[in-house]
C-alpha cells in the first residue's frame, strides 16, 4: 500500500513499484561497514523511544542479506504494458474475488457502512496483493528492512520502515518471528509497509491486536479505512471501460485533463457496450493505457485513491478494472486495432531522448511512468502526431532525427 511502497507479492516477488523506482539512486555503492552502521541505528532507535526489548527480539534478524539488494536492483516487471500485465494478473482472480465477497458478506457490509468502500474494491486489492493471504511472501521483514535501510538506494525511507516495524513489536501487534512478508518488508494480506501498518491498520475483530497477517476482519477494516483516508468518496464510481471514436482529440486523453461526461459524450465517447454516457457534469478523465488503438477507460476522482495506493498507472488500472469485473462488468476489450510497439531498450532510449530535451521523465529505466507518458504526449503534440501518450516507432524516429 501507499505511495512509497514496492509493489505487491502476488504481482511477483521480483517486483519494484513505480514510486520506489522514482526515489531510487540507480548506481550507488555501499562503502561504509555494516556493523558500525547497525550499532548507530540501534542507538538511534532507542533515542526514538523504541524499547530495548523490541530491539532484543529483532536482533537475530537485523543482518545484511545481499540477496535482497540484488532483487531490489534487478526489477523490470513494470516495463510490461497494461495488456501484458492484466492478461497475467486477472487469471482466476475475478472468480476468486466474487467468492470472497460472498464468503465475507457480513464483514464487507459492516465495512461499507462505516467507511464507504465497496467490497469489490477491497477484494481486488486483496487478490492482487496476496491472493487472499495465500501469497504474503517468504522473507523475514526485519532482515529485509535492515538490509534496505543500510543500502544506499533509499536508506531514509527504509530506516523509517525499520523503526516502525520495531514499534509494531513494541505495540504488541506482531512478534518479530512472525513478520514474514515480501522481500521488501511488506506485511500482511494487503501488503502494508510497516509505516503504513503502524499508521493505518485497525483492530476490526476486537481481539486487541492489529493482525493483517491472519485476521480477515482486520484486513478488510484496515483496507477500507485506509482507502477512505486516501480520499475515497462514498457512493461514487472509480473506473469504467469506454469506447472512443477514431477522431477523439487525443491530447485531451490524459489523467491530468478532466472534462464533464457530457463533453466526452459530445466527442463521441460511449460506454464499452455502445450505450451513451450520461449527459452530466461529473469530472472525468479518459485514460488510454496502450494508446488510441487499445482499451480505454473513464477515470473518476476515486481513481486517485488507487494511484495513492500504488503510483503505477498499470497496476492501478488492473486493480480498478478487476473491481469492476468482480461487480459484474464484462471482460476487457482489446481495443480497435493493432497496437504499435517498441522494445524495452527503445523505451529507455525514448526516455533518454526526452531527458536531453529537458523533460523530467523520472528514472531512465525503460519503465514508462506518468512522467514519461506526459512528456511523450507533449512531444507528440509538438510533432503533430496523435497525442495519446503512447511511444511508437514513428515517435522514436522523430526523436532520433531531432525534428
Amino acid at each position: 500500500m501507499g505511495t512509497v511502497r514496492p509493489a505487491c507479492v502476488a504481482l511477483a516477488v521480483m517486483l519494484l513499484g513505480a514510486p520506489t523506482a522514482a526515489l531510487a539512486q540507480a548506481n550507488c555503492r555501499n562503502t561504509g561497514a555494516f556493523e558500525p552502521w547497525l550499532a548507530a541505528v540501534k542507538k538511534e532507535a532507542l533515542a526514538n523511544g523504541i524499547s530495548q526489548s523490541a530491539l532484543a527480539a529483532a536482533a537475530p534478524y537485523m543482518v545484511l542479506d545481499q540477496r535482497i539488494i540484488n532483487i531490489d536492483r534487478g526489477q523490470k516487471f513494470f516495463a510490461q504494458n497494461f495488456l501484458e500485465m492484466s492478461n497475467k494478473m486477472l487469471v482466476g482472480r475475478v472468480a476468486g474475488g466474487i467468492a470472497q465477497v460472498k464468503k465475507h458478506a457480513a464483514l464487507f457490509a459492516r465495512e461499507e457502512k462505516e467507511f464507504g468502500v465497496p467490497a469489490s474494491v477491497i477484494t481486488a486489492f486483496w487478490a492482487l496483493e496476496s491472493d487472499f493471504g495465500a501469497g504474503q511472501g517468504k522473507d523475514q521483514a526485519i532482515k529485509s528492512l535492515t538490509t534496505l535501510a543500510y543500502d544506499c538506494r533509499r536508506p531514509d525511507m527504509f530506516r523509517g520502515h525499520l523503526f516502525d516495524a520495531l514499534r509494531l513489536i513494541d505495540r504488541g501487534d506482531l512478534r518479530a518471528d512472525e513478520m514474514i512478508g515480501s522481500w521488501a518488508g511488506e506485511l500482511g494480506q494487503t501488503q502494508m509497509m510497516p509505516s503504513e501498518y503502524m499508521g493505518h491498520a485497525i483492530d476490526y475483530d476486537g481481539d486487541g491486536r492489529r493482525d493483517l497477517i491472519k485476521s480477515a476482519a482486520d484486513v478488510v477494516g484496515s483496507s477500507g479505512k485506509y482507502l477512505l483516508e486516501l480520499g475515497w468518496k462514498r457512493g461514487e464510481p472509480w473506473l469504467q471501460e469506454i469506447r472512443v471514436p477514431a477522431n477523439l482529440p487525443w491530447k485531451e486523453a490524459d489523467l491530468s485533463v478532466q472534462h464533464p461526461r457530457s463533453k466526452w459524450a459530445a466527442w463521441g465517447v460511449t460506454f464499452a457496450n455502445g450505450k451513451p454516457l450520461p449527459n452530466d457534469n461529473g469530472p472525468t478523465s479518459v485514460v488510454l493505457p496502450v494508446g488510441r488503438f487499445g482499451p480505454a477507460f473513464l477515470a473518476y476522482d476515486n481513481f486517485q485513491a488507487y494511484l495513492k495506493w500504488n503510483q503505477s498507472l498499470n497496476y492501478s488500472l488492473v486493480a480498478g478494472h478487476l473491481a469492476t469485473r468482480i461487480d459484474g462488468a464484462p471482460a476487457l476489450s482489446k481495443g480497435s486495432g493493432e497496437i504499435p510497439k517498441i522494445t524495452f531498450e527503445e523505451q529507455r532510449e525514448v526516455q533518454q531522448l526526452l531527458a536531453t530535451r529537458g523533460y523530467d521523465v523520472g528514472r531512465i529505466d525503460g519503465v514508462l511512468g506518468l512522467k514519461s507518458r506526459t512528456a511523450i504526449r507533449d512531444m507528440q503534440i509538438k510533432f503533430a502526431l496523435p497525442a495519446d501518450g503512447w511511444p511508437t516507432p514513428e515517435l522514436l524516429a522523430r526523436l532520433r532525427a531531432g525534428r
